[in-house]
Parts: structure tokens; C-alpha cells; sequence
């Protein structure tokens, strides 16, 4: 037996070991891809001093990043991005530690504070500590957007796909249990309904016919022979009974429905009782006829089970049923003597029916009371309301009860959801993956934008030469005579073959790239040109 539980524990644990395996090659994958450029270029000749150790502390902080990129997903570009500036080759790990950062993060804040970070310290380090030029920061800047934020785009894009394929099964699932609870309520209606039929309609049928035979079999003038045949016909009646009273057991749900005869009043109830043998006194008071039918539903139950159980119980005790009415109350009161003879021989009973009962006299707003009495009898009292049933949960039967049998439902394993909940968390989950969708495709157009209104202002202060005022200036005239020379020159092209030369623009939106060349000889303009873009 501990064998066998050791083996049962091993393999409900083997799946996780299975999941921290995959994680950990997936992990050591990464690493090896994110890890080859770097690895490349500093083992390649020419080796720099102390090359390797300087190689392997990158490849450490790239091993950092991945096992960051678990459980801090937002600090693993932090880090690559940083090792960024000691080499290079690590802007090939900023769009997959971004993409993976999308995908593992749950919320935008944090994200759009850690880029605004690394564009605000990459600006102060570039154009304030480096003395790196406009162009090349705007080269850097659009690097990073397009190398960081568009994948972690993509990878929330991704992870909002996956919450909506998640938020479409769960809503299958609840509709599906939704489908199977509304066909298990109607089945367990039609179960209670046939029990309810059963026992009100055959039950009582059956006892009286027990009754009859019992009459039969104690007459004067009756020989033995048909005397032993009345006794065994009163046996197997009774048998009978207990069988369909099992039958019943089966079928019913507490809560369940009855079925009564098409307009049978409790007064033609108790004249039916009568023609059976049955020694019946009814007291009626006026108007109690005129009942809510949930009311008169339940006074006809209370009569019926009651008959039905002085039949079986004591048969030839006199009976006396009461309906009065006293304000908003209707009492109706079921009380039989002790049997004369002693009850018949039959199975104990297992009190489903007053069971049953108790639960119809509740739905209906009233109270129910029943038990032995003092001389051996048995009485049955209830209190129901006059003008309907009282509007309450207890009262109307609309309160959850706690125990899923009686709602008419199947308890599901573990949690359940249900399908309002459902499909408004699908309807979200849509709405965030077009949302999602939208800014992927619109941010880095915007982004791209507002870097190009932040750069272009930069570039172009104090660089702008319109062509009129080119136009103008002639050969061999001194520098300082040029009129509307700018004040400031653009950066010397990496392209540029002549010394001597400046740089102007003429404010071309939005790189504002080079557009004329002068070029000075001991001081004097030697030439001007257009450059082609």
C-alpha cells in the first residue's frame, strides 16, 4: 500500500518536473540565441586586453536577463539595453527580451515607465555626457522604438490573443454547463412531477383499496375462504405500497412540483375518503374555497397525505378535518384517532411524504406541524396565508439555497463561472485584443512622429540656408561678408571627401539632412553647391 502511494505521489508530481524541465531548455535556448552575437564578436580575433573576462561578464548579464525575464519581465530589456552601450551587439536581445516582456506582462504602467526611463537616461547620457549629435541620437532613439517598443507590442498583442482564446473557452464551458444545469432542472422537474403524481394519485389510491379489503376481510359474513383471500389481498396491496413508496424515494427532489386531480376541491377529497370506508368529519369555513392557488394547492396536499397516512396507519380511526380561517390565516388541521385494532402490519415508514409536505406548506409561505398525539392518535396542523404566499426568498422559494441537489442543479468540480459572467469577459477580452491591435500598428507611427517633431527643431536651429539667400552669394567673397550666412553648420557628413567645407540645410522635414555645401579657400567662398538627397 505505501508503494503504491509513493508511485501514485511520483506521478502526480512528474507532470510539474516535466513543465520546470521545459522551462529551464527553453531558458538555456534563449540564452544560446541572445548569446551568440556577443559570444561571436569577443572571441573573434582581433582580442582586445582581457577580452575573455570582459566576454564572459556579458555573457553573465545576459544569463541575468533570462532568468529575469521569469520573474521581473520589465528588467530584462533594462539590463540588455544597458549592455547596449558597453557593446553593441546587444541590440540583437532588445526586441525578444521586449516581446517577451509584452507577453509576460500583465499591466501597461509599469512598461511605459521603464521606456520612458531608458529614453530619458539614454537622452541625458547621449547628448549630455557622450556629446553625441542630434542625428545620432535620433538614429538611437528610433533604434530603440522599433528594436524595443514595437516588439513589446507585438508580445501584448500576443498575450491579450491568448486571455481571448481563454475568456472563448471559459464562455463554452459555462454555456455548455449552463445547457447541461437547464436540462438536469427540467429532468429533475419531470422526476419530481412523477413522484409527486405517484404518490398523491396511487398512494392514496393504494390505501384506500388496503382500507376496503381490511373492511372486507373483518365482515361477519364472510366465509374463511374469501376472508384468507380479503387478508392476502390486503397483504399485497400493502406490499404494493411499500414498493411504490420506494419507487418515490427514487424519483422525488425535495422542492418538487405535485399534481392533483383537475379541480378536485378538498371537500370532494374527503367525500372520496368517505365512499371508501373511511369515518371522515369535515369542518369548513366559509369561503375558505376561494384560496391563491398556491395556498389551495397546499391545503389539498396537507388533506391528502394526511388521509393517506390515517389509512395506512390506523385504519378504522375516526378522522376530523378542519379548515378555518382566522385574518390573513387559513389553518387546516388533519386529526385521527388511535386505530381501534391496532395498526396493520406494514414496512415502518421513512417520513418522505411529511418530508415532501413540509417543503410545499414552506413554498407557500405557511407553517407545518405534525406528530403523534398524547392518546395514540396523529395530527397534522399547518398555518398558510390567506391573500398568497409571503414575497420573500424563504417564502417565494427564489433564495439560492446552499445545498446545489435542491436548486435542481449539478455541482460542478472546482470553480465555475457563469455565462453573463462569461461572456462579458469574453466581450473584454475582444475589445483588449483590437485595442491592442490598434495601438501595435498606430504607436510606432506616432512614436516615430513625435521623435521627428522632437529632433527636427533640434537639427534645425541655426542651420537653415533658403535658397534665395545661396543663390546670392558669390564666389570669393570673405566669410564674414556672406550675408545670411547661419550661425551654426550641420554635422560633416561621414560620406564627405573635401576639407574646408560647411553644411547647411534648408529645413527638409523630417531628418533635415545636408542641402548645400560651401567650401572656403584662405577664408573666401571657393565654391557652393546643391547636394542631391
Amino acid at each position: 500500500m505505501g508503494s503504491l502511494t509513493a508511485v501514485r505521489i511520483l506521478d502526480s508530481s512528474s507532470p510539474g518536473r516535466l513543465d520546470r524541465r521545459r522551462r529551464l531548455l527553453s531558458d538555456v535556448l534563449l540564452w544560446a540565441v541572445v548569446a551568440a552575437p556577443v559570444g561571436y564578436a569577443g572571441f573573434s580575433p582581433p582580442y582586445a586586453p582581457y577580452a575573455v573576462p570582459l566576454v564572459v561578464g556579458k555573457l553573465v548579464v545576459l544569463g541575468a536577463a533570462v532568468v529575469a525575464s521569469r520573474r521581473q519581465p520589465l528588467l530584462a530589456p533594462v539590463l540588455v539595453v544597458l549592455g547596449s552601450v558597453v557593446d553593441g551587439n546587444f541590440a540583437f536581445a532588445i526586441p525578444v527580451f521586449s516581446y517577451l516582456a509584452g507577453r509576460r506582462t500583465a499591466s501597461v504602467g509599469p512598461a511605459a515607465g521603464v521606456f520612458v526611463l531608458i529614453v530619458g537616461g539614454g537622452t541625458a547620457l547621449n547628448l549630455g555626457l557622450l556629446g553625441t549629435g542630434a542625428a545620432t541620437w535620433f538614429l538611437l532613439a528610433s533604434v530603440l522604438l522599433f528594436a524595443a517598443v514595437f516588439p513589446w507590442l507585438v508580445g501584448r498583442y500576443r498575450r491579450q490573443q491568448q486571455e481571448l482564446a481563454d475568456a472563448g473557452r471559459r464562455h463554452v464551458e459555462a454555456s455548455t454547463r449552463e445547457q447541461r444545469g437547464a436540462a438536469e432542472r427540467i429532468r429533475l422537474r419531470e422526476r419530481a412531477r412523477i413522484a409527486g403524481e405517484m404518490h398523491d394519485s396511487l398512494g392514496h389510491d393504494l390505501s384506500l383499496i388496503a382500507l376496503r379489503a381490511a373492511a372486507l376481510e373483518v365482515a361477519a359474513d364472510l366465509d374463511d375462504r374469501h376472508r384468507a383471500a380479503a387478508g392476502e389481498l390486503r397483504a399485497s396491496v400493502s406490499a404494493a405500497t411499500e414498493r411504490l413508496h420506494e419507487i418515490i424515494g427514487v424519483l422525488r427532489e425535495e422542492g418538487g412540483a405535485s399534481v392533483r386531480p383537475s379541480g378536485e376541491t378538498v371537500a370532494e377529497l374527503v367525500e372520496g375518503a368517505r365512499e371508501a370506508g373511511m369515518a371522515v368529519r369535515m369542518e369548513a369555513a366559509p369561503g375558505v374555497a376561494e384560496l391563491p392557488a398556491m395556498t389551495g394547492h397546499a391545503a389539498h396536499r396537507i388533506v391528502r397525505e394526511a388521509l393517506t397516512n390515517a389509512a395506512r396507519y390506523a385504519p378504522g380511526a375516526p378522522v376530523e378535518v378542519s379548515v378555518t380561517r382566522a385574518g390573513d390565516r387559513v389553518e387546516v388541521a388533519v386529526v385521527n384517532d388511535a386505530p381501534p385494532a391496532g395498526p396493520l402490519p406494514a414496512p415502518p415508514s421513512q417520513g418522505s411524504g411529511l418530508l415532501a409536505l413540509a417543503e410545499r406548506v414552506r413554498l407557500a409561505g405557511g407553517t407545518l406541524h405534525a406528530g403523534p398525539r398524547t392518546d395514540g392518535g396523529f395530527a397534522v396542523r399547518a398555518a398558510l396565508p390567506a391573500t398568497g404566499p409571503v414575497e420573500s426568498a424563504a417564502g417565494t422559494g427564489l433564495a439560492a439555497p446552499s445545498d446545489p441537489a435542491q436548486a435542481g442543479t449539478v455541482a460542478e468540480p472546482g470553480p465555475s463561472e457563469r455565462p453573463l459572467d462569461a461572456e462579458r469577459r469574453l466581450h473584454d477580452a475582444r475589445r483588449r485584443v483590437r485595442r491592442s491591435l490598434l495601438v501595435a500598428l498606430l504607436a510606432p507611427v506616432g512614436f516615430a512622429l513625435v521623435l521627428s517633431l522632437v529632433y527636427y527643431p533640434v537639427a534645425t536651429a541655426g542651420t537653415v540656408l533658403d535658397r534665395a539667400t545661396f543663390e546670392q552669394m558669390r564666389l570669393g567673397t570673405a566669410r564674414s561678408e556672406l550675408a545670411g550666412l547661419p550661425r551654426r553648420q550641420l554635422e560633416r557628413p561621414a560620406t564627405a571627401d573635401r576639407d574646408g567645407c560647411e553644411y547647411y540645410t534648408d529645413g527638409n522635414f523630417p531628418l533635415a539632412q545636408p542641402t548645400w555645401r560651401l567650401c572656403f579657400t584662405d577664408g573666401r567662398l571657393a565654391s557652393k553647391e546643391w547636394i542631391a538627397q
